[in-house]
């Protein structure tokens, strides 16, 4: 016989992931109710720690409120998306407690966007964003040598060409193989010319720049990497950029974990983290299963 109490819990939960998810593919406030959901104890929140001196250059910090390991937490360094047009890191408190919650120190990072800047200015503030997640990972309890980019379609790309191209960080006096591995949620990779009205003036089309695509730079020695995708992506062919940087990647010999969802598009991939909408996907546990397994950078 079924507990009572226990399938009446089960349906409110499932009615409070279904109201969460129509809000949020209707756009009627659906961050709002999902950070609204999201559990408060589970970490504590530094907001607007500066990275950078410009005001779009900071990012907020989720410290787990559980005991760090010896060598600190690992560090995740998030990247949303937007089509470069559009964002805030306040919008992710869902995903930063995600993380938290698991014991990964986390930090969602504003960056500059269009019509502000153009590509590359976003990804010079993601590697200081990065940067400053390497060099300051032991202030917050984190482990600097198990710090990972990651992000989510247009962050995606960000956390991709940080991790595969090392013209970004050599600024910042890191190299990717500073990265103990990165995150890619349903990044584009390879996608020009695009069809994105919104990222076609980000990238100067039809005039695009050359050696601007991170497919382009799958190569031995790579971090280790996570990569995930809805099995049908509407806004980012999951086939010509998550599975072919996945293919490039092991075929030049580099440990790629590859994920794809039925149930999630491109949008409720990232609102997976918070927990109205695990149902859709289980990838905030695919991506805690990574981080935890992957050792620390010599």
């Amino acid at each position: 016989m079924k507990h009572p109490h226990r399938s009446w819990a089960r349906a409110a939960w499932q009615v409070t992931g279904i109201l969460a998810l129509a809000a949020w593919l209707t756009g009627c406030s659906g961050v709002g109710t999902l950070n609204a959901l999201t559990a408060k104890d589970s970490h504590t929140l530094q907001a607007g720690v500066a990275y950078g001196t410009l005001p779009r250059q900071q990012l907020d910090i989720y410290r787990p409120k559980t005991t760090a390991p010896a060598a600190g937490w690992p560090v995740a360094v998030f990247f949303y998306g937007g089509s470069w047009n559009s964002g805030e890191r306040g919008d992710y408190l869902f995903l930063g407690e995600a993380l938290a919650a698991r014991g990964v120190l986390t930090m969602v990072a504003d960056y500059r966007l269009y019509p502000e800047v153009r590509y590359p200015e976003f990804l010079h503030d993601s590697a200081l964003a990065v940067a400053y997640g390497l060099d300051h990972a032991a202030q917050w309890g984190g482990d600097p040598k198990r710090v990972f980019a990651m992000g989510h379609s247009a962050g995606g790309y960000n956390a991709a060409m940080l991790a595969l191209d090392p013209r970004w960080l050599q600024p910042t006096g890191h190299t990717p193989n500073d990265l103990a591995g990165w995150i890619g949620l349903a990044g584009p990779y390879d996608f020009f010319p695009t069809d994105n009205p919104q990222a076609q003036p980000v990238f100067f089309h039809p005039n695009y720049p050359p050696k601007a695509q991170p497919i382009e730079f799958a190569h031995p020695g790579a971090p280790r990497t996570f990569l995930a995708a809805p099995v049908n992506d509407r806004l980012v062919s999951p086939e010509r950029s998550t599975q072919q940087m996945a293919q490039k990647l092991q075929a030049a010999g580099v440990q790629v974990t590859l994920k794809s969802y039925p149930r999630a598009s491109h949008t409720t991939l990232v609102g997976a983290f918070a927990w109205p909408l695990r149902w859709v996907a289980p990838v905030v546990d695919d991506v805690e299963a990574f981080i935890q397994s992957t050792p620390p950078v010599r």
